[in-house]
C-alpha cells in the first residue's frame, strides 16, 4: 500500500471519529417547532395512548399506530380511511425498517428491525416522538445484528403525515460485519392504491402482487410477464420492479394514489444526505403491491463491492432520515390528479425546512450546529484552448476522504452535493461537523475532480474558497469523439422492445427501461458485430446502447467484438497517442483493446471482471462511472483507414457487456 493510501485511509477514518465526536458535543435540548407559518392552533393537539400491544399516535389527521416494543407501523387512519396499509399481510409485514447483513464468508439475513424496549421521548401538544429500540448483546451465542438501533417516529401537530428516522451504532471492538441493504418499507392496501407516480412522466396503474404471481418469470424473478391480470388492460405487459428505479438525485417523492376516495401516500426524502453513492446512485422507488421504499443503502447499480464491510472491530454511528411519510386528499369531487402536485409542493416545503429542528436526538444536528463551503469551480480543458471556462452544472459535493471519483463507492459517511450554477458558483449548505474531501464532475468532461487539501467543517463555520480549478484528463488534441461525456449512455441507439415484452409507459420515454433489450442487439446484427465509422456514422442511430454478447440461438450467447474505423492523413510513428475511454456501466465484462488487428494476440488494453452494477439487466442507462486512459503507440497506426477493436470476451450471461459513456481518440501531445 503506498504512503498517499495509508494517509488517505487514516485521514477517512479520523473522519469518522471527528463526526461521531462533534455530533456528540452538539448535543442540545431541543423543543417542537415548526418552520412554516401554519396557525398550529386551529388543529387539536397530538394524542397518545397505549393499547395492548400497540401504541396509538393522533393529531386528528392522521392516527398512527405503532406495534410495541417492534416498532413496526401496524395501521393508518387518513381520510376516512381506517388503514392505509394492507391489512390481509401479518403486522410485520406493513410498515417496517429492514436490512440485509451477513457475517463475513456467511450466508446474508433479511432481516426487519423488531424493537426489543420501547420509550416515549417526548409527549407534547405540539408533537410526539417515539423510540424503539435493538441491542446487541454480545454473551448471547445464538447470530445477532452487532448494531445497536434507535428507530424513530415523530407526529407533529398540523401535519398530513408522520416522520421516521433511525440511529445505527456500532461499537468498539464487536464482530465484523457486511451489510447491504437498510431501508423502510411501506405496504399499501392493494385494493386502494392502485396507481403509482414517481415522477410527472413516470405514472401507471399498477398490476398486484397476485398479478404477478399468475403471471410468467421470465429471465429472473423480478420479471414476470403478465398473463391473466384482473385488469385485462395489463395483459402482457412485462412487470419488474427495477423499470421504476430512479437516480438518487431525481428521487425526493414518490408513492401512490386512491382515487376512491382521492387520497395520496407519499415518500418525501428532504435530503440525500444520509444515501450513499452520490448523486447518481440508482435506487428502487415504489413497486407493484402497493409498496412504497425509502433505500438508504444498498447495492443496486452497484454491485457487491458497495456493501458496508466492518473489520477489526471498528466503530461507526450514523443518522438514517428523517424522511417523512405524507398524506393528502381532495373532495371526491377533486382531481387526484392535483394530489401528485401537491406532493411535489410539499417536497420542496420539506427540503426548505432541512435540516429539521425538531428530532429530539442528540445523533440528529440542527442548522445551527453544521456549517457550508462555497466557491467557484473553472475548467481548463488544455486540449482545446488554454483559455479558462466555467465549470457550468458541475456536481459538486463533500464525502469522506479518498482518491478522485472514491464517492461513487463510499457507503459509510454522510455526503452532500449540490449542482453549481451556469457560472460554476456551488454552495453546499447544512453540512454535519468533520473532516471532508471535496468532489466534482462537469457534464461535457471526463473525470473526476478532487481538491488538494481537506476540508473540516466546524458548527457554524462557512468556507468560502478562491476558484476551484479542474484540467480534465487529456493528453493531446482531439482527433475524433463518440458520444456525450455524461456518465450516462442515454445519447446512444435504444431499439425498440420486442412486442413481446412491453411495458407501454416507456415506448417513447425512456425506452432504455424496457425488458429483453440485451436480446434486440442479435436481432438487429445477426451475424456480424457492430461496426462504427467516425464521420459517416451517427452515435444517435449507429452506437448500440450496450456492447452485449450475442445470441446465436439455443440460449447459447458468444462475445462480440466491436470497431471502430477512422482515417489518418499524418501519423508520427515516434509518438504516443491516447484512447480515453470512459464507461458508463459494467457488468462482469472484460475488455480487450486492439489496434488494426482484431486478433492481435496481445491487445494494447486488457481489463478483466470490471464491475458487477448489473445495469443492463435492471434497466439502466448507466451504473458506475470509470476511465480508462490508453496508450496507442504511433507505429500501430497507419495513413489512411485504421481500425480500433473493442472486445467483451465473457459471454457467461445474456446481460454480462459494458455501457459506453464517451470514447476519444487523442493525437500527440503539443507544446504549449
Amino acid at each position: 500500500m503506498s504512503e498517499r493510501r495509508q494517509l488517505n485511509n487514516v485521514v477517512g477514518w479520523l473522519g469518522i471519529f471527528l463526526q461521531i465526536l462533534l455530533l456528540t458535543e452538539c448535543a442540545v435540548t431541543k423543543k417542537f417547532t415548526v418552520k412554516d407559518s401554519k396557525d398550529l392552533k386551529k388543529f387539536p393537539p397530538v394524542q397518545f395512548y397505549r393499547q395492548k400491544d400497540h401504541v396509538v399516535v393522533d393529531n386528528g389527521l392522521v392516527k398512527v399506530t405503532v406495534s410495541v416494543p417492534g416498532g413496526t407501523v401496524t395501521g393508518i387512519e387518513y381520510n376516512g380511511i381506517p388503514n392505509l396499509l394492507e391489512t390481509r399481510n401479518k403486522e410485520t409485514n406493513r410498515g417496517y425498517w429492514d436490512v440485509v447483513w451477513k457475517f463475513p464468508d456467511h450466508s446474508a439475513f433479511v432481516e426487519k428491525l423488531e424493537g426489543t424496549s420501547f420509550d416515549v421521548i417526548t409527549e407534547e401538544d405540539s408533537g410526539v416522538e417515539l423510540s424503539f429500540t435493538i441491542t446487541y448483546d454480545n454473551s448471547i451465542n445464538s447470530p445477532q445484528l452487532p448494531l445497536n438501533i434507535d428507530k424513530r417516529f415523530i407526529l407533529l401537530r398540523g401535519h398530513n403525515g408522520f416522520y421516521t428516522y433511525a440511529i445505527f451504532e456500532r461499537l468498539e471492538g464487536w464482530p465484523a460485519l457486511d451489510v447491504s441493504q437498510t431501508r423502510a418499507v411501506f405496504k399499501l392496501e392493494e385494493k386502494l392504491f392502485q396507481y403509482m407516480a414517481i415522477s410527472d412522466k413516470r405514472q401507471r396503474i399498477m398490476p398486484t402482487l397476485e398479478d404477478r404471481e399468475r403471471g410468467k418469470t421470465l429471465a429472473y424473478p423480478e420479471a414476470v410477464l403478465l398473463t391473466n391480470p384482473a385488469n385485462h388492460s395489463l395483459k402482457v405487459e412485462v412487470d419488474d420492479k427495477y423499470q421504476y428505479s430512479s437516480d438518487v438525485k431525481d428521487t425526493r417523492v414518490h408513492g401512490w394514489i386512491c382515487t376512491n376516495p382521492p387520497t395520496g401516500f407519499w415518500m418525501i426524502i428532504p435530503s440525500n444526505e444520509f444515501r450513499i453513492g452520490g448523486p447518481m446512485k440508482q435506487e428502487l422507488t415504489s413497486q407493484a403491491g402497493a409498496t412504497t421504499i425509502s433505500s438508504f443503502h444498498t447495492n443496486h447499480y452497484a454491485g457487491e463491492d458497495m456493501r458496508q464491510q466492518f473489520r477489526d472491530g471498528e466503530p461507526w454511528k450514523k443518522v438514517y432520515g428523517p424522511v417523512f411519510v405524507y398524506l393528502n386528499s381532495v373532495p371526491e369531487s377533486g382531481d387526484p390528479d392535483s394530489l401528485w402536485e401537491d406532493a411535489k409542493q410539499q417536497m420542496l416545503q420539506e427540503t426548505e425546512n432541512w435540516p429539521y429542528d425538531f428530532p429530539r436526538s442528540e445523533d440528529y444536528l440542527s442548522a445551527d450546529q453544521r456549517g457550508s463551503v462555497s466557491g467557484r469551480l473553472i475548467v481548463r480543458d488544455t486540449g482545446k484552448n488554454q483559455d479558462l471556462k466555467n465549470g457550468s452544472l458541475a456536481y459538486v459535493g463533500l464525502a469522506l476522504p479518498g482518491n478522485a471519483g472514491s464517492w461513487q463507492m463510499e457507503n459509510k459517511g454522510y455526503q452532500f452535493w449540490t449542482q453549481a450554477d451556469n457560472n460554476g458558483n456551488f454552495s453546499i449548505e447544512n453540512v454535519l461537523p468533520g473532516n471532508y474531501s471535496l468532489y466534482a464532475w462537469v457534464p461535457g468532461c471526463i473525470g473526476d475532480y478532487k481538491y488538494d487539501s481537506y476540508i473540516i467543517i466546524s458548527p457554524r463555520t462557512r468556507i468560502t474558497l478562491d476558484n476551484v480549478i479542474y484540467e480534465p484528463p487529456r493528453n493531446g488534441p482531439t482527433l475524433w469523439e463518440i458520444g456525450i461525456p455524461d456518465r450516462t449512455a442515454i445519447e446512444f441507439f435504444v431499439p425498440d422492445p420486442s412486442p413481446r415484452f412491453t411495458n407501454p409507459l416507456y415506448l417513447a420515454y425512456e425506452k432504455f427501461r424496457q425488458y429483453g433489450l440485451w436480446d434486440r442487439y442479435s436481432e438487429i446484427y445477426p451475424d456480424h458485430d457492430l461496426v462504427f465509422t467516425v464521420g459517416d456514422s451517427n452515435y444517435e442511430t449507429d452506437w448500440f446502447y450496450a456492447q452485449v454478447n450475442r445470441n446465436i440461438g439455443n440460449h447459447t450467447y458468444i462475445p462480440t467484438t466491436w470497431q471502430i474505423a477512422f482515417d489518418l492523413q499524418n501519423i508520427d510513428e515516434s509518438a504516443t497517442y491516447t484512447l480515453q475511454l470512459a464507461l458508463a456501466s459494467s457488468t462482469g465484462a472484460a475488455l480487450q483493446v486492439r489496434i488494426n488487428d482484431p486478433n492481435a494476440r496481445n491487445p494494447i488494453f486488457n481489463k478483466g471482471l470490471i464491475g458487477k452494477d448489473n445495469a443492463i439487466a435492471r434497466h439502466g442507462i448507466h451504473g458506475l462511472y470509470r476511465l480508462y486512459s490508453i496508450e496507442v503507440s504511433g507505429s500501430q497506426l497507419v495513413r489512411g483507414r485504421n481500425s480500433i477493436f473493442l472486445t467483451q470476451s465473457r459471454n457467461s450471461f445474456p446481460w454480462e457487456g459494458i455501457m459506453y459513456d464517451y470514447i476519444r481518440l487523442e493525437g500527440p501531445p503539443q507544446d504549449n
